[in-house]
């Protein structure tokens, strides 16, 4: 491809890409395709020859867009919000034409050291304890998802724990990690993935409101040591993917401190509402953590994947995590004056990710992604209201910020049906989960253009598969 031809097809793919988020609403948002539907549609060889760049993009919009769950409608209110503003679709871009490659500070100073100073902009515009900044003795770093920011406190916190020698010599037994039964299946893939295994990660019970009970959390060490067993990580969450609960961090922070344990604190969605200073007690407590993560591609518009990893103490991360062979050695490296973020993650590479986050703050401001965060809160809000007022329906669980769970009162199997009827129909759609051992309905907002027309259609479909259900 020429630099013309490249020119003429990228000016196509912006377009496209703009009508998209104008007309996205026009798309049924779960695909209606079966299973193998895509595949069937697909040549069965690779092309032995180059091919047009038109027949490439006649395909696209063929056999591959039909087979798109569109995360950007303003009706999707499942799982989680996936944004992206524009600002970030272009640093994304930007991030794919220099193609750098960010494993040191040597091979994209730019890459390093925006990457530094935007997560250090978060620690101010989330209010964060001082000591995740780089200026202290802490810093942040961009991961793919919070559940790779979970592997590497959890290896950070087993090498604490063992003298930064189990890396080398393979693990000791007995060392038992913490969390609530509602916490993300990404806390058990940590203890499978660092030699510790899956037995090996206490589920502690919930109080009413789903969050983790302290008292409990200490029974749990207590029986532990008593065992001859060595507890040394609790992972807490601030918002779990079921119902957005809070584990209260003050007092979990207090118990890992008078045993000893690495804090991990997992704020994957909820984290992002603390640019509103209003929603900042959901981190109370959190200056008592070791280490910390939260999404941006999840609620601030930023393009997947950018999760924001922070540590309070960077060395016990880097000693953990660093392999140096001789051919990465360099000057700057050698003399400890700068970061190399390939001894923050798991993999080597990385990419310039701070470019999109850098262009959302830039191009938002804070008080463009207040405007959103109040927005979504405020939905929520209303939808709830609505659900309290209908008899036929309850809450499930507290209605915390976007996310509301409810179910109707006709049990199980009639709220099953009224998901899986309002999901088929393509104007909308949501999931569930369990709770207290019944399905659940969980409608998250999150949308950048989702309005409150949009909701309040949602509230109606629901009720008129509710009818549908029940009547039948």
């Amino acid at each position: 491809m020429t630099a013309e031809e490249f020119r003429q097809h990228g000016r196509l793919v912006v377009d496209w890409i703009a009508r998209y988020l104008d007309q996205v609403e026009q798309y049924p948002v779960l695909s209606p395709l079966r299973p193998g539907e895509v595949r069937s549609r697909l040549p069965q060889h690779p092309p032995q020859q180059a091919e047009p760049f038109e027949q490439v993009w006649k395909d696209f919009e063929e056999l591959v867009l039909p087979g798109v769950t569109h995360w950007q409608s303003p009706r999707f209110f499942g799982y989680f919000p996936c944004n992206r503003w524009p600002s970030s679709i272009l640093g994304e871009l930007l991030s794919a034409g220099l193609g750098v490659q960010g494993m040191l500070w040597l091979t994209s100073p730019a890459c390093t050291e925006l990457e530094t100073h935007v997560l250090d902009w978060l620690v101010e515009l989330l209010d964060l304890p001082r000591r995740f900044l780089s200026t202290a003795s802490g810093g942040g770093v961009i991961q793919d998802t919070a559940s790779s920011a979970t592997l590497c406190a959890v290896i950070a916190a087993r090498e604490r724990a063992t003298g930064f020698s189990s890396r080398r010599g393979g693990c000791p037994p007995g060392l038992t990690a913490y969390a609530s039964n509602q916490a993300h299946s990404s806390v058990a893939k940590a203890m499978a993935l660092a030699g510790l295994g899956m037995d090996n990660l206490r589920l502690v019970d919930v109080d009413a409101s789903f969050a983790l009970r302290p008292d409990a959390l200490r029974s749990a060490i207590e029986a532990d040591r008593k065992a001859g067993r060595k507890p040394f990580c609790v992972v807490a969450t601030v918002g779990t993917t079921s119902s957005l609960a809070f584990d209260p961090l003050r007092p979990i922070g207090e118990i890992c401190r008078e045993y000893g344990l690495w804090l991990h604190v997992d704020a994957a969605m909820a984290g992002s509402a603390a640019i509103c200073p209003e929603f900042r007690d959901i981190h109370d407590g959190l200056e008592l953590a070791d280490s910390y993560c939260f999404n941006p591609h999840k609620w601030l518009g930023v393009n997947f994947d950018c999760d924001c990893f922070y540590v309070a103490d960077r060395e016990s991360l880097i000693r953990a995590m660093s392999v140096t062979p001789e051919y990465l050695r360099n000057p700057a490296s050698e003399a400890g004056t700068v970061f190399d973020y390939r001894d923050w993650q798991i993999p080597l590479g990385r990419r310039f990710r701070a470019l999109k986050l850098w262009f959302v703050l830039r191009c938002e401001g804070a008080e463009g992604l207040r405007s959103l965060i109040r927005r979504h809160v405020a939905l929520a809000a209303e939808f709830a209201d609505g659900v309290r007022a209908d008899p036929a329906w309850e809450l499930a669980a507290p209605a915390n910020l976007n996310l509301v769970c409810f179910r109707h009162r006709g049990g199980d199997a009639a709220n099953q049906a009224i998901q899986e009827r309002v999901n088929a129909s393509g104007k909308m759609f949501l999931t569930h989960t369990r709770l207290n051992d019944r399905w659940t309905l969980r409608l998250c907002v999150g949308g950048l253009t989702t309005q409150r027309h949009h909701v309040a259609e949602a509230w109606q479909m629901l009720r008129e598969a509710a009818r549908f259900v029940t009547s039948s």
